[in-house]
C-alpha cells in the first residue's frame, strides 16, 4: 500500500495526486490552531529538503467540522489522521474526539523535530491513546533516539498497532551569499534521498523487534527504494519529498515496484518483505584464522 507522508501533500488542493494514492495521511492536526513558524521554513539541500513547518494547522474543531468530512468526500479512499499535541492528555483527547469521524487510522506524530514544546514520553501517549480510542494506532518514530528498537517495543507494549518510520532528522542549511541560517528557525526536518539509509536502518531494527506493522518512508523516490523498505520489514510505504517536485510519482513508483520486484526475482513485492532479515551462508575461504 502507497501512502503519503504527513504534511507532504495538500489532498484538497491535489486530489487526483492524493487518489493515486491507496490512503492519504492529513497533516498533523494539534487541539487548538496553530500558525507553525516563521518564514522562511523552508529550504532545499543538495540531497533533500529542510522544513521548519511547526505543525501549522486549524485545530482539532474545525478539522473535525470543515476538512475530514471534505477530505471523505473528495477523496473515498481510507484516511490516516496525523495527531499531536503537548501532553498525554492533547493526544488522548484528539484521539477520542476521532472515534466519531472519518478516520481510519490514527497516526501518532511523537517525533516533530520543529516544535519547542516538550511532549510526554512516548510511552504514555500511546497508553493514554489507547485507552481513548478503538482505532488503530500508529506511532511516528524518529530514528535520531540512539535505540529506535527499544522505542518501538515500549510503544508496542502500551497499545500500538503498528509503526510509522522514519520521521524528518534534524539539521540545519546556511544561505551561501550571507553565511546565515536559510531557516528563520535555524534548524529544521531533513528530509528526501538523504535519509533512505537512515529509514532502512530503523524499518529493520523495528520490524526485528517488534513485528509490528510497518509504514516505511525516508527518501523514497524510485520503486526500487520502496521495495528495499519492504525487504526491511516495511508492510506499505509512504512518499514525502518527491511529492513535491513530482505529483505523478505514485503511478510512477507503483509501476517501478513491481519492476524492481521483478530484477530482484520475486513475485511481487509482498514476496520481499522481510527478506533482508534472512541471514546468507556465506561460503568459507578454508584458510585458518590466526590471531
Amino acid at each position: 500500500m502507497l501512502l503519503n507522508a504527513s504534511g507532504c501533500l495538500d489532498a484538497l488542493v491535489a486530489p487526483d495526486v492524493a487518489r493515486q494514492l491507496d490512503a492519504f495521511v492529513t497533516k498533523t492536526i494539534t487541539p487548538l490552531p496553530r500558525e507553525g513558524n516563521a518564514p522562511p521554513r523552508i529550504a532545499e539541500t543538495a540531497y533533500g529538503m529542510l522544513n521548519a513547518i511547526g505543525l501549522a494547522n486549524p485545530g482539532r474543531d474545525a478539522f473535525l467540522r470543515q476538512t475530514l468530512p471534505r477530505l471523505a468526500e473528495v477523496l473515498e479512499i481510507p484516511i490516516w489522521v496525523s495527531v499531536g499535541g503537548f501532553s498525554a492528555q492533547d493526544y488522548a483527547e484528539t484521539c477520542a474526539a476521532m472515534d466519531r469521524s472519518d478516520a481510519a487510522v490514527i497516526e501518532l506524530n511523537l517525533s516533530c523535530p520543529n516544535v519547542d514544546e516538550a511532549a510526554d514520553g512516548a510511552t504514555e501517549i500511546v497508553a493514554a491513546c489507547r485507552d481513548a480510542t478503538a482505532i488503530p494506532l500508529y506511532a511516528k518514530l524518529s530514528a535520531a533516539h540512539p535505540d529506535v528498537g527499544a522505542v518501538a517495543v515500549a510503544v508496542a507494549e502500551a497499545g500500538a498497532d503498528g509503526l510509522s518510520l522514519i520521521n524528518t532528522l534534524r539539521g540545519a542549511a546556511l544561505d551561501p551569499r550571507t553565511l546565515k541560517p536559510a531557516l528563520a528557525r535555524t534548524t529544521g526536518g531533513l528530509s528526501g534521498p538523504s535519509l533512505k539509509p537512515v529509514a532502512l536502518a530503523a524499518v529493520h531494527a523495528c520490524y526485528a523487534a517488534t513485528g509490528l506493522p510497518i509504514v516505511g518512508m525516508g527518501g523514497v523516490t524510485t520503486g526500487q527504494d520502496a521495495l528495499e523498505l519492504i525487504a526491511c520489514g516495511a508492510r506499505d510505504v509512504a512518499l514525502g519529498t518527491v511529492l513535491f517536485s513530482d505529483p505523478d510519482a505514485p503511478a510512477r513508483i507503483r509501476a517501478e515496484l513491481a519492476e524492481a520486484a521483478k530484477r530482484a526475482d520475486v513475485a511481487t513485492p509482498d514476496d520481499a518483505f522481510g527478506r533482508a532479515h534472512e541471514r546468507e551462508k556465506l561460503p568459507h575461504s578454508g584458510r585458518k584464522v590466526t590471531a
